[in-house]
């Protein structure tokens, strides 16, 4: 999935208590990126994933999402295309905590309408590829903060989305788990040529992305392609374990 953002804008409240959020952002992404914004808190990162990820609308600009123009497309449409062409993993999980790990992840496939049977046959499918077969069952109140953020990426990845979007997806996270998410993505990245956009404040991170956005004061500032450095990507997720 590419994108093309052209002078988005975004702005809440009015007269004294007006914030620029976004300030005529242009941008592009092509298929299979992995792409970090990077910025200070308050920079509008999240603002502009929640617009790339269709949850909320630009006051103006245009947004092409594989050459469709969103501000075209209906409400129905909007939630059709979100829920079964971009995947969400969110700064404090979004996890819902009655459910166990395996119910979470098959949320996303039921919401979609399908059976009981085939969305927990999926869910563990995915449970296993990010190393949780054996934590399936146990909610997220009884797993690690690394395991929660596996639980979600997991769910996000279910509905085999062609777009992911991950805000702060380490934040909460010490620098090593930090840094085995970050392996795990760019790896489901390469395997599956998914396009990957996450943000984050943190300047550590910028080494794990093939582009990286600045943005400040919700504009564009800088931003620098490379070449991701070799690093011991862990070849099975299992190694992942233990997390703290």
């Amino acid at each position: 999935m590419s994108l093309k953002l052209s002078g988005i804008a975004k702005a809440y409240g009015a007269h004294e208590a007006k914030v620029i959020a976004l300030d005529r952002i242009d941008l592009a992404v092509e298929q299979g990126e992995f792409l970090c914004i990077w910025g200070a808190s308050g920079s509008g990162k999240s603002t502009l994933l929640n617009i790339l990820g269709l949850l909320d609308v630009a006051d103006s600009g245009e947004y092409l999402l594989s050459g469709t123009d969103v501000a075209k497309l209906s409400e129905r449409q909007r939630t059709k295309l979100r829920s079964e062409k971009i995947g969400f993993i969110f700064q404090g999980f979004n996890l819902i905590p009655v459910l166990s790990a395996v119910e979470n992840v098959m949320f996303p496939l039921q919401v979609q309408g399908r059976s009981d049977k085939h969305a927990r046959a999926r869910a563990l499918e995915f449970l296993d590829m990010v190393g949780l077969s054996a934590e399936r069952d146990r909610r997220p109140d009884k797993m690690s903060g690394g395991q929660r953020q596996r639980v979600a990426i997991a769910r996000a990845l279910v509905t085999e989305p062609e777009m992911v979007l991950a805000d702060e997806p380490t934040a909460s996270l010490d620098s090593a788990t930090s840094a085995n998410i970050l392996d795990l993505m760019r790896r489901l990245n390469r395997e599956r040529k998914t396009t990957f956009i996450f943000s984050t404040h943190d300047s550590d991170l910028l080494s794990y992305a093939s582009r990286n956005v600045s943005i400040r004061d919700g504009r564009i500032v800088d931003w620098q392609q490379h070449a991701p450095p070799q690093r011991a990507v862990v070849s099975t997720i299992s190694a992942l374990e233990p997390v703290a």
